[in-house]
C-alpha cells in the first residue's frame, strides 16, 4: 500500500491542553474512561465513529476468535525473545507482530482485498457473482498465487471458527455483499481445482468485517490486537513455566545439516 504524500499537517485523532484530553472530539476523563469498553475505543480511534450494536458484536467475535492458535510462529518468536531478553518484554511483543504478513496475521488484510476485487469485477464486467469468483481464481492461478481466505492445513473439513462466525452474521442478517463473494469464492474454487477448500477464519473476519461498515485498510489491525493480547499472556506464563529455550532446543533437535562439511587439514 502507497501512503501518500503529506501535505495537510493535521491530525483528527487526539490533543490536549492543561486540563482536557480530547480524543475523536471527546473528552477522555468525561466521556470515554469508564464509560465505554475497550473494543468500542479501538473501532472508535481508528473510525472516529461509535459502532452500532452489530459492528461492536463483530468486532469482539472477531477478536475472540483470532486471538489464541497454540504455539504458532509469532507466539514462539516472543518466549524465545523473552527467554533471551527477560527485561525486554515490548522487544518479545514485537518479534511476535513482526512477522505480520499475506500467510501470519496479515492473511486476513490480503483476502479482504481479494474479496473487494471480486465485486468490483463483477460490477464493472455487469456479471453474476459465480462469474466473477470464477474468473478472479483463475486469475490468481495463472499467476500461481494462492487463493485467500479457504482452506486450511489443520483445519481440512472446515475451520469451526470460520463457520460460526458466518452463522452468527446470518442469524444476525448482517451477511452481505462480502460474505457472499466469500462463498461464491469457496464454490468456485472447489470446481476449478477439484479439492475442497472451505472458509477460513482468515477468509471469515474480513468478509464479517467489511459488511459491518470497518474499513478495508485497517483490516490487519484486528489480528494484530487480537494477538497482542494472546502475546502478553504467552509471555507471562514464559515468566512462570518457561519453554522459550526448550522451544530452541527443539528446533535445533529437529533441524538436520546438509552443507558442506569443513576441508581437511593437510
Amino acid at each position: 500500500m502507497r501512503i501518500g504524500k503529506q501535505d495537510q499537517p493535521y491530525s483528527a485523532i487526539s490533543t490536549s491542553t492543561a486540563d482536557v484530553i480530547t480524543v475523536r472530539g471527546l473528552d477522555l476523563c468525561e466521556d470515554l474512561i469508564g464509560k465505554i469498553n475497550f473494543a468500542d475505543y479501538f473501532y472508535f480511534l481508528v473510525t472516529g465513529q461509535m459502532p452500532n450494536d452489530n459492528q461492536r458484536f463483530f468486532l469482539n467475535a472477531v477478536l475472540v476468535a483470532i486471538a489464541e492458535h497454540g504455539l504458532v510462529p509469532s507466539v514462539q518468536a516472543a518466549r524465545m525473545t523473552l527467554a533471551a531478553a527477560p527485561e525486554a518484554w515490548q522487544g518479545a511483543v514485537s518479534a511476535g507482530l513482526l512477522g505480520c504478513g499475506s500467510v501470519v496475521l496479515g492473511s486476513s488484510e490480503v483476502a479482504g482485498q481479494f474479496l473487494t476485487r471480486v465485486l468490483a469485477r463483477q460490477k464493472s464486467d455487469d456479471s453474476d457473482l459465480d462469474t466473477a469468483a470464477k474468473q478472479t481464481i483463475e486469475m490468481a492461478v495463472s499467476e500461481k498465487r494462492k487463493i485467500p481466505g479457504i482452506g486450511h492445513s489443520h483445519h481440512s473439513t472446515g475451520d469451526p471458527r470460520a463457520n460460526l462466525l458466518l452463522k452468527l452474521a446470518d442469524e444476525k442478517g448482517v451477511s452481505g455483499d462480502h460474505i457472499a463473494a466469500l462463498r461464491a469464492i469457496s464454490k468456485q474454487a472447489k470446481l476449478i481445482t477439484n479439492r475442497d477448500l472451505p472458509v477460513n477464519v482468515s477468509g471469515a473476519i474480513p468478509a464479517v468485517m467489511l459488511d459491518v461498515g470497518f474499513p478495508l485498510s485497517a483490516l490487519k489491525g484486528v489480528p494484530l490486537l487480537a494477538r497482542t493480547a494472546s502475546l502478553v499472556g504467552h509471555l507471562y506464563e514464559e515468566t512462570q513455566r518457561p519453554i522459550g529455550f526448550v522451544l530452541s532446543y527443539g528446533a535445533s533437535q529437529a533441524i538436520d545439516y546438509d552443507g558442506p562439511a569443513p576441508k581437511e587439514k593437510a
